[in-house]
């Protein structure tokens, strides 16, 4: 898996945009759209019909969305075509529900794995190597 390095603690900056972040996605229409948008870009009018929800419900949670640039737009001609603004939001997203399926499943915890990963990757961007 390819890391890139950050600090710890956070940035006072990154602190209030990662804040930003938890805020717009912390909605069920809005996770919805995000999981629907990380199978590709997508329509207004697609995305209505597969929320089953009213287009000006489904516009003004995508404004949401695209005011923290979690999405962005594409107009061509009458149409409006959303997708994500990177791959940070869709693998953010994907590792939410995964953590929410194991929990709800009752499956085992990546604890050891992911300390491990963390601290090799602390270890390695303080210069320290095994």
């Amino acid at each position: 898996m390819n890391h890139h390095p950050f600090e710890l603690p956070p940035h006072h900056d990154d602190l209030t945009a990662a804040m930003e972040t938890f805020k717009a996605l912390a909605d069920e229409t809005r996770l919805k759209l995000i999981a629907h948008l990380y199978q590709g870009e997508h329509r207004v009018n697609d995305l209505v019909e597969a929320l089953v929800s009213p287009q000006s419900t489904v516009s003004r949670h995508l404004a949401v969305l695209r005011h923290a640039k979690l999405v962005v737009v594409r107009r061509d001609g009458t149409s409006a075509y959303y997708r994500l603004a990177d791959a940070h939001v869709g693998h953010l997203v994907t590792q939410a529900f995964a953590h929410a399926q194991h929990k709800r499943l009752g499956l085992p915890d990546h604890e050891d794995e992911t300390q491990e990963e963390m601290s090799a990757s602390r270890d390695t961007d303080a210069g320290w190597t095994s």
